[in-house]
């Protein structure tokens, strides 16, 4: 009974106007994130002789913001109206990207992590505005399929960032890097203007009251269900291990490798190309599979490979690890989010993703902060086989809820409307 409507998502989902516009945006959006990612990282360690500290300080900027203001901007977002949201952050961003390159040009060449941690900041207005859009206009039983979508969209760029932001950093310097992000802002703020009219109505329904009762509804919703309190339980190690072996990588490809750091890009590019894969493959057996699987699968592999790649001192087994890894990672992103959108009311998506988020965030920053200093007392092999472990365990509390059902058959956790009557009680 599955199978005709399996044949028939692809299609229809790409013939959703949300979707094309969504995805366009978020291309415009992954070029010059990763345009600046290069930019700043290859900047960075040039201008500092590649100090661990100097190097991690800039995932701190990107990452800090997300546990600080996730709480808040999930909350904003079920009440503002999404697309006006989203256009106006990337229209901000755009400003803030300018006001930086003023400062840069000026002889401040500490303000590049400021661009990173603006962007962090609003991205956690606009990501989960996107949330409430993709359970307005796309069915849900095309939302896993959807993610996949997404998914392998970043993957393509996994595959093409690292060459385009080495050849824009390498060939016209880091103020031109800047601005070419900021002009790529601006054009991504354009593109979101055809996204379909805001449903007036969803903006207030289940979200009135005051600002502090909405904000506490959100841990109250995740803590009511089975599936999102174990979901947070395994972000909270993977993001632990997460932190670690990112901030690392580049020590893995100069120390195990004896590779210069421009050799990351290959690294990266590999396992981009495996997402590519992998995302077209979770797009294809969605509906075969639960996202608690999907996450479970995807964690346990990226626990065998984060070992193996502190082992490794060969190129082509690196190679090769990172490769089955990256085909490992869709099933992750697409788990974790078709997992917060069916377990969460749509009037309430924002604030549970709010919830979730830092905690994956908070403990990466946590170990992003450390890692530094990790590196110091112990090896690279002992780290990476550390990380890998947390991911293990991540995958573990997966097995408590693996045969639960969405909240519409088994009611994993009460409509949001519901929650706030009984606090209005």
């Amino acid at each position: 009974m599955d199978t005709p409507l399996a044949s028939d998502k692809a299609p229809g989902l790409l013939r959703n106007r949300f979707m094309q516009v969504i995805l366009l945006s978020n291309l415009l959006l992954q070029l010059g994130i990763w345009v600046r990612n290069f930019a700043i990282l290859l900047y960075v360690a040039d201008t500092t002789n590649n100090d661990p500290s100097a190097i991690s300080l800039i995932s701190v900027a990107e990452f800090a913001p997300i546990f600080v203001f996730s709480f808040i901007g999930g909350t904003f977002a079920d009440r503002w109206l999404p697309k006006r949201t989203m256009i106006w952050c990337d229209f901000l961003s755009a400003v803030s990207v300018f006001a930086v390159l003023l400062a840069i040009h000026f002889g401040s060449w500490q303000s590049v992590y400021f661009v990173t941690f603006i962007s962090a900041v609003l991205s956690q207005f606009s990501q989960p505005s996107a949330l409430r859009l993709f359970k307005q206009h796309v069915p849900e039983e095309q939302l896993q399929q959807a993610m996949a979508l997404f998914q392998t969209l970043v993957a393509m760029f996994m595959v093409l960032g690292p060459m385009l932001g080495t050849f824009t950093y390498s060939t016209f310097g880091l103020e031109t890097s800047i601005a070419v992000m900021g002009v790529i802002f601006l054009l991504s703020a354009l593109v979101l203007f055809l996204l379909p009219k805001d449903m007036q109505q969803s903006q207030t329904g289940g979200v009135n009251g005051e600002f502090r009762q909405q904000f506490m509804e959100g841990f109250r919703y995740v803590w009511r269900s089975p599936v999102l309190r174990m979901l947070g339980a395994a972000f909270i190690v993977a993001g632990l291990g997460v932190g670690i072996s990112q901030t690392l990588n580049l020590f893995v490809v100069t120390e195990r490798l004896g590779k210069n750091e421009e050799f990351l890009q290959y690294l990266l590019m590999v396992n981009g190309a495996a997402m590519l894969v992998g995302g077209g493959a979770v797009a294809v057996f969605a509906k075969r599979v639960t996202p608690q699987l999907l996450l479970a699968i995807g964690m346990l592999v990226s626990a065998v490979c984060t070992a193996f790649i502190g082992y490794s001192t060969s190129v082509p087994l690196t190679l090769f690890v990172q490769f089955l890894s990256g085909l490992a990672f869709p099933c992750i992103h697409t788990g974790i989010s078709t997992m917060i959108m069916k377990w969460s009311d749509s009037s309430i998506v924002g604030r549970v993703n709010g919830v979730l988020n830092p905690l994956f965030i908070g403990m990466m920053v946590v170990s992003m902060s450390l890692a530094g200093a990790l590196k110091d007392m112990f090896s690279l092999v002992s780290i990476f086989t550390g990380a890998g472990v947390l991911y293990l365990i991540g995958a573990l509390a997966m097995v408590p809820i693996m045969n639960q059902q969405k909240p519409e058959n088994a009611q994993a956790a009460p409509p949001a409307a519901a929650v706030l009557d009984m606090d209005r009680r």
